[in-house]
C-alpha cells in the first residue's frame, strides 16, 4: 500500500513537473499558459503521446517525431525532480490530519514554485520577483504554523529574524558588486529558505550550495578545460533550492551550530 501510494505520488510530481515546464518557458515571453503544447521548432502540435511526462521523451530519443529536432533536457530533469520532491515531501510531512496536510500542501506548492525559479534562473540568470516573493510569503506563513492541537503559533524572534539573517550577506555582496558577484534575486531567495529552515538550517543549506556549486564548477572546468570565461554569469539559484531540500528532507548538518555554542561557552 505504501509503495503504491509513492508510486502515485511520483506520477503526480511529474504530470505538475510537466505544466511547470510550460510555465517557466512560457513565462515572461507574451505567451499565456493555456492552449495546446506544441513543438519549439516546427510549431507541431503535440498528441498526448509525446506529452507523457519522462516517458516520452525516453522513447522519442529526446527529439521531436516530425522535424526531429532536440528537445531540451529540462523537461525530463523538471518532471523527475517534481516526481522525487513530491515522494520525499509526503514522506517527511505526511497528511495526517487536517492541520499537517495544510503544511504538506504549503510545502507542495512552494516546490512548484521553486522548481519553476530554478529551471528560469538556470536558462536566464534571473530570479522572477513574482515567484520569489510567493515563495518568501509561503516561508513566512510556515513561522506562524502550529503543531499538535493549535492551528496558529507566535513565533519566536529569532524565527522571525531568521529570513532577513539569511538573506542580508547575499543582499550586501549585492550591493557592494553592484550586482557582479551576486543576484539580489538570490537574497530574496534566501529570505525565504531562512524562514522555511531556520537560522541554523537556513546556514546549512547555503553553505551546501556554495559546496555543491563549487564542485561542480570545478569539475566543469576540467571537462572543458578552461573553456568557461571569466566572467560566464553561474545562477546560484537551483544550488539554493537544492541545499535547502537536502537540510529540509534529509537533515544532514554540514555546520552543527550548537556544537560551535558550546565550544565557544566552555572556553575551548
Amino acid at each position: 500500500m505504501i509503495t503504491f501510494s509513492l508510486l502515485l505520488s511520483f506520477i503526480l510530481g511529474a504530470v505538475i513537473g510537466s505544466f511547470l515546464n510550460v510555465v517557466s518557458l512560457r513565462l515572461n515571453t507574451g505567451k499565456g499558459i493555456g492552449g495546446r503544447s506544441a513543438c519549439m521548432s516546427c510549431d507541431n502540435q503535440l498528441t498526448w503521446k509525446e506529452l507523457v511526462p519522462i516517458f516520452s521523451f525516453m522513447v522519442q530519443k529526446g527529439a521531436c517525431k516530425k522535424c526531429k529536432s532536440s528537445i531540451s533536457w529540462q523537461y525530463p530533469l523538471i518532471e523527475g525532480a517534481a516526481g522525487i520532491i513530491f515522494v520525499l515531501i509526503l514522506w517527511v510531512f505526511p497528511p495526517i490530519s487536517l492541520q499537517a496536510a495544510v503544511t504538506t500542501v504549503i510545502h507542495l506548492f512552494a516546490a512548484c514554485v521553486l522548481l519553476v525559479i530554478a529551471a528560469y534562473d538556470a536558462r536566464h540568470k534571473i530570479i522572477p520577483d513574482a515567484l520569489v516573493y510567493t515563495f518568501s510569503f509561503l516561508g513566512l506563513l510556515s513561522v506562524f504554523m502550529g503543531s499538535g492541537a493549535s492551528w496558529f503559533q507566535i513565533p519566536t524572534i529569532w524565527s522571525l529574524l531568521a529570513g532577513p539573517i539569511l538573506a542580508f550577506p547575499f543582499a550586501f555582496l549585492w550591493v557592494v558588486s553592484k550586482g557582479t558577484w551576486m543576484g539580489l534575486g538570490d537574497a530574496k531567495l534566501a529570505l525565504g529558505i531562512g524562514w522555511f529552515l531556520g537560522i541554523g538550517g537556513g546556514i546549512n543549506a547555503v553553505t551546501l550550495a556554495f559546496w555543491i556549486a563549487a564542485t561542480i564548477s570545478v569539475v566543469w572546468l576540467l571537462m572543458t578545460r578552461g573553456s568557461l570565461k571569466p566572467r560566464t554569469e553561474i545562477p546560484f539559484g537551483p544550488y539554493l533550492i537544492l541545499g535547502m531540500y537536502i537540510v529540509l528532507l534529509f537533515g544532514v548538518q554540514v555546520i552543527d551550530l550548537e556544537a560551535l555554542k558550546f565550544i565557544f561557552s566552555s572556553g575551548v
